[in-house]
């Protein structure tokens, strides 16, 4: 596979084909060094402590990494270290979003999260996913789905959202909990698989 392949030809790049929610390969030599950048940033952003700034400087040194790092960021975001995902730039947050220690995002595909949103911690976020047939899984080929969540919700800690799943505004999800399904607005859900309990 040619490193430095344009698409000029009009062949998808197997990053253009993650995007897409199509098999991709993950080692190519794009996508690999996009996710070692990432790991830089995420080392950089991790390493950033109380005991090297104020309080101040701190969330401003935050955000520098966060800007250079995710594809959209509005105002002021809060995550608290250790922070993980993938490559950074699929992940988009509104303002004040807050994400408590050690959440998790495999962002292969967009990850969008609406204002105010706040996560428990030990959250996943896993976009990537991979077929259930395993001739398929032994040639190395994997995939990723969207997920969305919106504006004002609390998402319990140890939650994991599954890959293509949709969430609502102003959405309780309570701690454990394993989101397989879209969820509509306004609602409390909780389980594994989660569903609804009340409006």
């Amino acid at each position: 596979m040619n490193e430095d392949r344009n698409n000029n030809s009009g062949e998808k790049t197997e990053k253009d084909k993650m995007l897409a929610g199509e098999l991709y390969y993950p080692a190519d030599p794009e996508l690999t060094r996009d996710r070692y950048r990432a790991k830089k940033l995420m080392w950089k952003y991790n390493a950033i402590t109380e005991l090297n700034f104020s309080k101040e400087e701190l969330l401003e040194e935050r955000m520098k990494i966060i800007k250079q790092w995710f594809g959209k960021v509005e105002s002021y975001i809060f995550i608290e270290p250790p922070f993980y995902c993938d490559y950074g730039y699929n992940i988009s947050m509104a303002e004040f979003v807050y994400m408590n220690h050690n959440c998790v995002i495999l962002d292969v595909n967009t990850i969008e999260i609406g204002a105010r949103t706040m996560f428990g911690p030990n959250c996943q976020l896993l976009s990537a996913t991979h077929l259930t047939d395993p001739e398929t899984r032994m040639k190395g080929l994997e995939l990723g789905l969207p997920i969305k969540i919106g504006e004002n919700c609390w998402i319990g800690g140890g939650v994991i959202v599954c890959p293509g799943v949709t969430i609502g505004d102003n959405v309780t999800i309570g701690a454990g909990s394993v989101v397989t399904q879209d969820v509509p607005d306004n609602v409390i859900t909780v389980g594994n698989p989660s569903r609804v309990i009340k409006n």
